[in-house]
């Protein structure tokens, strides 16, 4: 039997050297530049040292504790904390009162560190579905990402969102089965369901040794050993023989690795048609090869939590996922012809070429703005003078850091593939800086997401507004997905989110980090007022109390528009002759248009009608214009006793998208939301669903929609158009506005 004791994988003995002897002194270390040479003169770490990439997952798969821990073997920090942990200090990568509070990440966090002479950036993403514009902006500016599955839960709703957002950036990964000392785990059912339900062409590099409580260890399936994870936090690794009743599953499970493995690669489907067996070194390098080209997904196996595999982890990270010089990053530049084509940036890690950067995220910090800046092209110093490609504007880099989560480390310059953070810069999520502002070029954009649910939103004290704006301006700069607006026709603020829990937390925060506390609540609906059928008026407002009176007489009539023109107003003067001078027909307009601003049958704006004003009378001595005002605005009245009202509300183009198998449940939830389906759509187990459904039934849909496909539906709509409201809907509006009494005596004579 072969045993090493203390001897650790490779190049990781250095590492327990450098734990015992340089952790106390890490400070000191990360406080270096980018380069982290310890020489003189500044060289940077070589393009095949360096490796980008995000740690991804459904909710509570264990990614912050994942993360936790590679920083912990890496001698980034000195001690491991939990996400839920007692005392009172949590994760790392969650620096947020709330996160630790929550044990949920809310913010996407970015670290740097090195393993064997590799340097490693990091973001950490949340796992909710009401955060995930932060995956899809740490995506953007990855090379590569570790998919976090739980052994129990496999495959669940968020894994496919980020599965789908993994796909549509291009970035390659490897998949890291976790928590395989839980009570249920099963990791061969989680693979099963990755080649079924994500379609990734998966196998096993590893195995676990035990499971549940008896878990113990793994076995690499390509160096054909056995690691053992030995001392107080796993720190030693042990390697040894495989276990005598694993071996003949071991040889089951590499046949089946290079089998996989064959279906992607040449090289390797050569041997396997010759049967010959791969070395060690030719099925690295068929992983690379495949897995650069997401082709392959390698799945290892492990316990975050017990310490156990991850160091692997951390050596296939290296091994598979490729450096920022084997992943071609394109901008887009206008051409003569003014037609948008790509430029391949150059990777190189010099000042030859013009620095190019993307802005992918903003943060307020303790010093002002924080933009996160991922390194495209070229060299950026501090000192330099950058341009942003969009508004054209420059600005001086006074201080350039690197991120460790909520810490931040001072470096002097940065190269093409180094992710950085600058301060003091006025600029948009997405932009695009250069060096040279000649060069007029924009790095290929994120996708953000609509907002899927709406919150009426005030403060609980008039006395906190102030605070409250600056919290606004401060959320929906840093967050794209989260919008707030005012709405005019309601008089109330309205924001927008990609969920319940997104907006509770920013209402949360605006309570902690502002001092204002907030009032949430069902925003309320803009229905309108609108005529049925045209009717006719003729009003005279006389008015005499000693010396100047008052005299306008309005005759026209008052008539519906077009469906397709039921949002507008219409005036028309239509008088001939001077029974009305042509002076006081803008006050009859605007009598008109000031009784639009608020219906007599339930209180909304007034819509859809034309008022046409035909004939009329004035007197030389008591007509002015607040008379033909008061006129019209009596005319509106008398419209309202005699004609036909109905009431009209915003019905919304609602497209819903979820795998195939609930498609029969969210058709029967859009029935009883009284939707009209429009059309229907599939492609790759996925439907989409199309209807148009009345705004007021749309409210709490998000939640619903989540709970009835178990996380994995997604939904969005847009206003579409208003339509007569349903009879229920009117006497309901009606009710509220007029009293029941009076809304009986209105419906008795027949109106609506």
């Amino acid at each position: 039997m072969v045993c090493r004791g203390q001897v650790v994988m490779g190049a990781a003995r250095t590492y327990i050297l450098f734990n015992k002897l340089l952790r106390p002194s890490w400070h000191l270390y990360s406080k270096l530049p980018v380069c982290f040479s310890t020489s003189a003169s500044t060289v940077p770490v070589p393009l095949e040292k360096i490796r980008n990439i995000g740690i991804s997952a459904h909710i509570d798969s264990g990614k912050t504790t994942l993360t936790e821990r590679i920083l912990y073997y890496t001698g980034r920090i000195d001690e491991m904390h939990e996400v839920r942990g007692k005392d009172g200090i949590g994760a790392v990568m969650d620096s947020m009162e709330l996160e630790r509070q929550r044990g949920i990440t809310i913010q996407s966090a970015a670290t740097y560190t090195i393993w064997k002479d590799h340097n490693i950036n990091i973001i950490d993403t949340p796992g909710h579905v009401d955060f995930t514009v932060e995956v899809e902006r740490a995506l953007r500016v990855l090379d590569g990402a570790v998919l976090v599955l739980c052994s129990v839960g496999g495959v669940q709703s968020q894994t496919l969102t980020v599965n789908r957002q993994m796909k549509r950036y291009n970035v390659p990964c490897v998949a890291f089965i976790n928590k395989i000392d839980r009570m249920g785990a099963n990791p061969y059912r989680v693979l099963s369901q990755m080649r079924s339900k994500l379609l990734h062409n998966a196998a096993f590099v590893q195995l676990p040794i035990g499971l549940e409580n008896s878990t113990k260890g793994i076995i690499d399936l390509v160096g054909q050993k056995a690691l053992y994870f030995e001392g107080d936090f796993g720190n030693i690794i042990r390697e040894d023989e495989i276990p005598v009743n694993m071996r003949a599953e071991t040889d089951e499970r590499r046949i089946e690795l290079v089998e996989y493995l064959s279906n992607a690669d040449e090289v390797i489907g050569e041997l396997f048609l010759e049967e010959k067996t791969p070395t060690e070194e030719e099925l690295h390098a068929g992983i690379r090869r495949t897995c650069l080209q997401r082709t392959f997904t390698p799945v290892f196996v492990g316990t975050a939590l017990k310490n156990k595999g991850v160091q692997p982890l951390l050596d296939g990270v290296l091994k598979y996922l490729p450096n920022p010089g084997e992943v071609n990053n394109f901008a887009l530049q206008q051409n003569s012809k003014g037609e948008e084509e790509k430029i391949l940036m150059k990777s190189a890690r010099d000042s030859n070429h013009p620095f190019v950067g993307l802005a992918f995220k903003l943060e307020a910090g303790r010093f002002g703005q924080l933009t996160y800046v991922r390194v495209y092209q070229g060299c950026l110093k501090k000192g330099n003078t950058i341009y942003n490609s969009r508004t054209g504007k420059k600005v001086k880099i006074s201080r350039l850091v690197q991120m460790h989560s909520s810490n931040m480390e001072d470096v002097n310059e940065v190269f093409a593939g180094d992710i950085c953070a600058l301060f003091g810069i006025d600029c948009a999520s997405g932009d695009t800086f250069t060096t040279d502002h000649k060069l007029n070029i924009s790095m290929e954009s994120m996708f953000v997401p609509d907002p899927v649910i709406s919150m009426a939103i005030k403060p609980k004290n008039n006395k906190d507004l102030d605070a409250f704006s600056k919290a606004v301006n401060r959320f929906t700069k840093e967050d794209p997905t989260y919008r707030v607006y005012w709405d005019n026709d309601n008089k109330e603020t309205i924001a927008s989110g990609m969920g319940e829990l997104h907006l509770e937390i920013y209402s949360q925060r605006m309570e902690r980090e502002y001092g204002c506390p907030v009032v949430m609540g069902k925003p309320k609906v803009a229905f309108r007022e609108s005529l049925a059928s045209p009717v006719e008026f003729d009003y005279l407002h006389k008015k005499q109390s000693g010396g100047a009176g008052q005299f306008g007489r309005v005759i026209g009539v008052l008539e519906p528009l077009l469906p397709e023109e039921n949002t507008k107003i219409i005036f028309m003067d239509e008088t001939v002759g001077t029974n009305i001078p042509k002076t006081f027909i803008p006050a009859i307009e605007k009598g008109f248009r000031a009784s639009c601003e608020k219906g007599l049958l339930s209180g909304h704006k007034v819509t859809g009608v034309r008022f046409r004003v035909q004939d009329g009378a004035s007197h030389m001595v008591d007509s002015n214009e607040i008379s033909f005002i008061l006129a019209a605005q009596g005319a509106m009245k008398q419209a309202f006793e005699k004609g036909l009202w109905i009431i009209l509300e915003p019905i919304m183009s609602v497209e819903v998208t979820g795998p195939e198998e609930y498609q029969g449940t969210v058709t029967a939830h859009m029935n009883k939301r009284h939707g009209i389906i429009t059309g229907t759509d599939s492609n790759e187990g996925w439907f989409s669903l199309y209807c148009e459904v009345p705004l007021n039934k749309m409210f709490g849909y998000a939640t619903e929609l989540r709970s009835s496909t178990q996380g994995k539906g997604e939904f969005a709509m847009e206003y579409s158009c208003y339509a007569p409201a349903r009879d229920e809907v009117m006497e309901e509006l009606v009710n509220e506005f007029r009293g029941p009494a009076e809304a009986e005596a209105t419906k008795s004579r027949g109106r609506r």
